[in-house]
């Protein structure tokens, strides 16, 4: 006959209690935070707790508190290094004011984000930052949820048609404005656009993009063409860009037009990676053979030869401002004026000027 090791038990709270000389409710209020216990016997709990190694059960917490201090973060791309920048900002400012962060992957699809919108309500987390997949009010009825059961909700990057919430992102119109000049001005009048947006059609003039960073940065280059007395063709604005395969397609497809075109603006960072590896591998410089600028702007950009000319934001500190003020409303605190978060060019040496043969 085998005898088994009895199982190792945590200190509970009637431990804690014993330990300090109260009874178990004056010890269960001490902890958890609710109910009125006086500063002597919140002192011996706290000290026989530490002594103790009590742990709390953060689920009896909430229940008791209605709070989790948890925050879900829900992000399309976790290996984008833009969302663990704005992460890092959250969970600086989560760390300080007492909550935990709980992170889940959407794939940038609807499916995995109201799977993961799901999971974390039934996790009672006391609020949801969300980097929406889709900006259709028909894609979200998920978020509506999220607020139908009390918890505060905060979209980042961008936003989603009809939902009454605070969205954190940066303004696009004007920095997306000027790079597309400056390329203008360098002689570049076949200017393609690379983005991931998920969309189930071609791009064209009039199509609706949403309340999202990818309309503002096509409408920037839609208004400095115009500006410039000519038009941007439709063409060369490419959606879809998900996968490093189909970045390679893409690039392939606009490289075949009839009229190529002979600057690239890649819509973030690993979009940018498959287009320079792909210009790479076909035997194209850059700016010798065609210019390239990209958005956002990290360390590696300035090692490259020669350095990528770049549109910066202040993603860790629109982390940092999410966080903030959904904690605010998890508290029902003022969060104040929503600050507006403003994105820049940085000029490198990426651009430079179109050659008069063609490629």
């Amino acid at each position: 006959m085998i005898l088994k090791k009895p199982l190792m038990r945590g200190p509970t709270v009637a431990d804690v209690a014993r330990q300090a000389g109260v009874s178990k409710a004056q010890a269960a209020r001490a902890l958890g935070g609710y109910g009125a216990v006086s500063e002597e016997v919140q002192a011996r709990v706290t000290l026989a707790a530490e002594a103790l190694g009590y742990r709390p059960n953060e689920l009896a917490r909430s229940m008791n508190t209605g709070r989790s201090n948890t925050i879900a973060v829900i992000v399309g791309d976790i290996e984008n290094p833009h969302f663990g920048l704005a992460l890092r900002g959250m969970a600086d400012v989560a760390r300080q004011a007492g909550f935990h962060l709980l992170l889940s992957n959407s794939d940038e699809t609807v499916e995995e984000e109201r799977e993961a919108v799901r999971v974390m309500l039934d996790k009672r987390v006391d609020g949801i930052i969300v980097a929406p997949c889709s900006s259709l009010a028909a894609d979200n009825d998920h978020l509506h949820q999220v607020l139908a059961e009390g918890r505060a909700l905060m979209t980042f990057d961008r936003a989603v048609e009809g939902l009454a919430v605070e969205t954190i992102q940066a303004n696009f119109l004007s920095v997306a404005k000027q790079a597309t000049q400056q390329l203008l001005r360098a002689g570049h009048q076949r200017i393609a656009y690379v983005s991931s947006m998920r969309i189930a059609q071609p791009y064209s003039h009039g199509l609706a993009l949403g309340p999202t960073p990818v309309a503002q940065r096509v409408q920037g280059m839609i208004d400095a063409h115009q500006a410039a007395g000519s038009e941007l063709d439709p063409a060369l604005v490419r959606l879809n860009a998900t996968s490093n395969d189909s970045i390679e397609q893409i690039l392939t497809a606009l490289l075949a037009l009839d009229d190529p075109p002979t600057a690239l603006i890649a819509s973030d960072n690993l979009i940018a990676m498959g287009i320079l590896r792909g210009l790479a591998k076909r035997g194209l410089r850059v700016p010798h053979d065609i210019a390239f600028v990209m958005y956002d702007d990290f360390p590696w950009t300035e090692l490259m030869t020669p350095p990528l000319t770049v549109v910066a934001q202040p993603v860790y500190e629109m982390g940092r401002e999410a966080a903030r003020r959904l904690i605010c409303h998890i508290r029902q605190q003022s969060p104040g004026p929503l600050p507006a978060f403003e994105s820049w060019l940085v000029v490198r040496g990426s651009i430079g000027e179109k050659r008069l043969s063609s490629r």
